[in-house]
C-alpha cells in the first residue's frame, strides 16, 4: 500500500491538475465527507438535540441511540423523528458540499455515496447524477417488507417532532405500512429487509451507464471520507477501475484512512487531512 501524505501542500497541485485535465469525475463519498461538513453524531451537537435521551437512556451519541431497544414505538419514533429532522432536513453547518460542487459541477460527473443524509441534493447536485446505495433518511419502507416501495417521510417526521412530549409521540402518529399495516421502518441498509425500489435501480443503471460511456477517457476517481466498513462499494471498485484504465487517476482524501495499492503508482494521490480544508484550498487555487 501507498501511505498518505502527512501534509498535502505538495500533492494538492497534482490533484488540481488531475481535476482540470479529467474528462469525467466519479465522486465516491463516505461518512467522512458529512463529518467534515459538520454533521457529527456526538459531542455538543448530540447534547443539544438529544440531551434528554442521553439523561434517560445513558447513550452518548446518535448512532447508539438509533439502535437502542426502546420500550415502545412511541419512544422509538420520538427519537428517530428528531434524528431524521436534524440529519436529513437541516443543512450541514459548513459549506463542504457546495465547495465540492464548485469543483466538479462544470465537469461531467457522477456521485456514488453510502451517505443517507441528502446533503448532495441540498447543495445543488443534480439528482440524476447521484446514486445513494445505502438508502435515505427521508424515506420510509414497510418493516417486513411486504412490498418493494418507499415513501417520502418529511411531513410525517415534521409532525412527530412537533407533537412529541416526554420523548414519546402520539400513538396515532406511529407510521404504518399502507399495505399490510405493520410499522414502517427507515429505508436504510442495515439488514436483509432493505428495499431497493424503482428509483434505486434506475440510479444504479445510470451509474453503470456513466462508467461505460467514459471508459478509456481521462477519469478521476475522487474518494472522499470513505472508511473501512464497506470498502467493496466504493474503495475497492475505484482501485480496480483505476488499475485497469491507464488514463485514470485515483485520489483519496481522508482524515485518517488515505492509502492506495502500490500498483497504482503515481496515478494514486492520497491526502490525509480534513476534506473541507482540502476542497477549499483546491477552490482557491482554481480561482487564483
Amino acid at each position: 500500500m501507498q501511505p498518505s501524505t502527512k501534509t498535502f501542500s505538495g500533492t494538492l497541485p497534482r490533484l488540481a491538475d488531475a481535476l482540470d485535465r479529467a474528462d469525467a469525475v466519479v465522486v465516491g463519498a463516505g461518512a467522512g465527507l458529512s463529518t467534515s461538513a459538520g454533521f457529527v453524531y456526538d459531542g455538543p451537537r448530540f447534547h443539544r438535540h438529544f440531551g434528554d435521551f442521553e439523561a434517560k437512556y445513558g447513550f452518548h451519541d446518535m448512532y447508539s441511540g438509533g439502535f437502542y431497544p426502546y420500550d415502545s414505538l412511541e419512544e422509538h419514533w420520538a427519537y428517530w423523528s428528531r434524528y431524521i429532522w436534524v440529519n436529513r432536513y437541516q443543512d450541514p453547518p459548513r459549506p463542504v458540499y457546495r465547495d465540492l460542487l464548485e469543483l466538479v459541477g462544470k465537469k461531467d460527473y457522477f456521485v456514488l455515496t453510502t451517505n443517507v443524509d441528502h446533503c448532495f441534493q441540498k447543495a445543488g447536485f443534480e439528482k440524476s447524477r447521484l446514486f445513494y446505495t445505502q438508502g435515505d433518511y427521508g424515506l420510509f419502507q414497510c418493516s417486513r417488507p411486504c412490498h418493494q416501495k418507499t415513501y417520502d417521510n418529511e411531513e410525517a417526521v415534521r409532525r412527530m417532532v412537533a407533537e412529541q412530549q416526554d420523548m414519546r409521540i402520539p400513538t396515532e402518529l406511529v407510521p404504518r405500512c399502507p399495505v399490510c399495516g405493520r410499522p414502517m421502518a427507515m429505508n436504510l441498509r442495515v439488514d436483509g429487509t432493505f428495499v431497493q425500489d424503482e428509483g434505486w435501480y434506475a440510479a444504479a443503471e445510470r451509474y453503470e451507464d456513466f462508467l461505460r460511456r467514459h471508459r478509456g477517457l481521462r477519469m478521476l476517481f475522487l474518494e472522499l471520507g470513505v472508511g473501512g466498513n464497506t470498502p467493496s462499494i466504493i474503495k475497492y471498485p475505484f482501485w480496480r477501475m483505476t488499475l485497469e484504465d491507464r488514463r485514470a487517476t485515483y485520489a483519496c482524501i481522508n482524515r485518517a484512512e488515505a492509502y492506495a495499492p502500490g500498483e497504482l503508482g503515481d496515478r494514486a494521490l492520497c491526502i490525509r487531512g480534513d476534506i473541507g480544508e482540502v476542497l477549499a484550498q483546491l477552490g482557491a487555487a482554481g480561482r487564483a
